[in-house]
């Protein structure tokens, strides 16, 4: 008997030393410091602020943008991945997926941060939800029942002013694919 309850307390010891010891292991991996990603919420949340009404006067219609594409010092620029890119494009866009968004890729693209650079994305086509897919959030409890609008155009906003490219103006309109002002170019035309 005596030996089972030395047994037991043995084992009761070897137990709450354990767990002590993980209890320190994990309170000290909790507190360890390490380098912070290089991502700052507070930088973009005020990014966001300031630039508001700036996008806000720079919604276009479809007519606007087709006329200001012509216009000298101007590109129309598709964010869409290389693939959609390729697949389907608005005719004369260039393509600068939204991931390989860097400062050197966007000089290199376009050196003079004064160009005009009209934006769209797959939230401005019906018709083609391949390569148009639309962004949005099915309607859910998490967001109240409603469909939650994710669009690729304002995160392409956002970044290109923080970049220094603040003469961005981005289509508004909700166009089908069918349109005839429109001109596609890509394997899928």
């Amino acid at each position: 008997m005596k030996k089972k309850l030395l047994i037991a307390t043995a084992a009761s010891v070897l137990f709450s030393g354990s767990v002590l010891l993980y209890s320190c292991t994990k309170s000290n991996a909790e507190t360890k410091a390490y380098p912070k990603a290089l991502a700052n919420y507070s930088d973009f949340k005020n990014l966001v602020n300031v630039i508001e009404q700036h996008r806000q006067e720079r919604l276009v219609s479809l007519d606007d943008l087709l006329q200001m594409q012509k216009e000298a010092n101007t590109v129309l620029l598709d964010t869409r991945s290389a693939n959609r890119y390729a697949s389907r494009h608005l005719k004369g866009a260039i393509s600068l997926p939204f991931t390989d968004f860097t400062q050197a890729n966007l000089n290199r693209l376009i050196p003079d941060a004064n160009t005009r650079i009209l934006i769209y994305c797959n939230n401005n086509f019906l018709g083609d939800q391949v390569n148009f897919t639309t962004k949005t959030a099915a309607p859910s409890a998490a967001n109240n029942h409603t469909p939650l609008t994710l669009a690729l155009n304002i995160p392409t906003y956002i970044n290109l002013f923080g970049y220094g490219y603040k003469n961005v103006y981005e289509l508004d309109e909700l166009v089908n694919i069918s349109d005839s002002r429109i001109q596609f170019e890509g394997a899928a035309k």
